[in-house]
């Protein structure tokens, strides 16, 4: 592959500190006091609540919006929490767009919902501001659950737990806790290390150890888990990414977005983050535009993510789809990747054009690329003895697993949304379960 001196291939430091810093800020500024109670003042309070219908973690919201313009944020970050505990990054990364504000009846009347997310970032950012931690836990149980995963299921579950008065302790394969909301959520939707602060305020309850750089496999077993504690949760994610399965995945210049994101969320300088000159993306979800649009604001020139399936089919929502377009990606839709070319150095990708069932349709077309990033799904790396269902832990009821003792939730987990609140709402659920199993031992 050759390349001009002016545009170099894949390269750091394409665009200057302060360049970078304009791009990669906060997504959805907060609102001050008054742009709350103004954007507060919009809701209809209606008795139905179709917008906590459509909420994974049933918060009231009708009623934590009333006591925002009431005056008192504080009490409208309890009324989250108690059913969302990591409410303030949901705030920040929940597709509102599909969820509460797409059931919001001013959506549905005038196009223009209640800005439900911002209002929640509001509440939360008030009491985590003032180093508030609203619950307390009950009187001790003498029970001890182990935690696999310090995601947001784990997280919450976890929570749950210990206020409920168990022992918990947390492990987790990286250096960090967090999971996805550390390691995988584009750095413009989570800034100022937003999600390890989370962290460190919901382990003010007390009751939880954590225990990082250990994970199933790694000195862990489930069978020495679930001997050494009284119940076991398992939130470990989906650790190992999908194949293309096409020629040249090997190539440099072919990486996993998820690798690419958690390297740009863990950069303490982005001028020293590789980017290419031209980016092809594979994949049509959340990951896939976290990756697109941050390569394109790290200063590549040409940013191609491309779908099987057509727009409407993409899981990543439309408004992701229209943040991907306002930055300048390109979004190829009806087009599988077929090769991915290039002499030890990618150099262009092949595609298919598909027809409606994503099938090739016998027209191709290349893209050239100096950097290919796949984003096509996770999997679970291992099923642990556990029964599976597809790629992952088959689960009944609030994420009862094949194995006594032991419940999943989260990605991991069989039913649900990948998403983050869809991971808080597995998590809470299942610690519930888990208390009243326990508690009737």
């Amino acid at each position: 592959m050759t390349n001009s001196p002016t545009t170099p291939g894949v390269v750091s430091g394409r665009l200057a500190p302060p360049a970078l810093a304009r791009n990669f800020s906060d997504l959805h500024p907060p609102l001050d006091r008054h742009e709350a109670h103004v954007a507060a003042d919009r809701c209809y309070f209606c008795h139905d609540a179709p917008c906590m219908t459509a909420c994974p973690t049933s918060i009231d919201i009708p009623l934590f919006i009333r006591q925002i313009l009431t005056g008192t944020p504080e009490a409208a970050a309890r009324t989250i929490l108690d059913q969302n505990i990591l409410g303030g990054m949901c705030a920040r990364v929940c597709p509102t767009e599909t969820l509460c504000e797409e059931a919001c009846v001013r959506e549905t009347a005038e196009g223009k919902p209640v800005e439900i997310g911002r209002l929640q970032r509001y509440a939360t950012d008030t009491l985590m501001g003032k180093n508030i931690h609203p619950f307390e836990r009950a009187a001790p149980t003498g029970k001890r659950v182990a935690v696999v995963g310090a995601g947001p299921a784990g997280l919450s579950c976890a929570h749950r737990l210990a206020m409920k008065g168990h022992d918990v302790v947390i492990y987790d394969a990286r250096p960090k806790a967090g999971g996805l909301n550390e390691y995988g959520i584009a750095s413009y939707k989570s800034v100022d290390n937003f999600a390890a602060r989370e962290v460190d305020w919901l382990m003010m309850i007390g009751g939880i150890e954590m225990k990082l750089g250990q994970a199933l496999g790694n000195g862990l077993s489930l069978d020495g888990l679930a001997d050494e504690y009284d119940a076991v949760f398992l939130g470990v994610g989906l650790a190992a990414t999908n194949d293309l399965g096409i020629g040249g995945e090997g190539l440099e210049g072919v990486q996993d977005a998820v690798d690419f994101i958690a390297e740009l969320r863990q950069a303490d300088d982005l001028t020293t983050l590789d980017v290419g000159r031209r980016v092809v993306v594979i994949g049509g979800g959340m990951t896939a535009v976290d990756a697109a649009v941050q390569s394109k604001l790290l200063g590549a020139e040409e940013v191609s993510l491309v779908y099987r399936r057509g727009a409407e089919a993409m899981p990543a929502s439309k408004f992701e789809q229209d943040l991907a377009a306002s930055k300048g990606v390109r979004i190829v839709t009806h087009a599988s990747p077929a090769v991915i070319l290039g002499d030890g150095v990618v150099d262009a990708v092949d595609f298919d054009y598909t027809d409606a069932d994503a099938k090739p349709t016998g027209e191709s077309f290349t893209v050239a690329a100096d950097m290919v990033l796949k984003a096509i799904g996770q999997k679970l790396g291992d099923a642990y003895g556990l029964t599976m269902e597809g790629r992952k832990i088959a689960v009944t009821g609030a994420g009862r697993t094949s194995r006594d003792k032991v419940w999943a939730g989260g990605d991991c987990a069989s039913g649900g949304d990948d998403l983050t609140v869809t991971a808080v709402a597995e998590g809470r659920d299942a610690a519930e379960d888990i208390h009243a199993t326990l508690m009737a031992s």
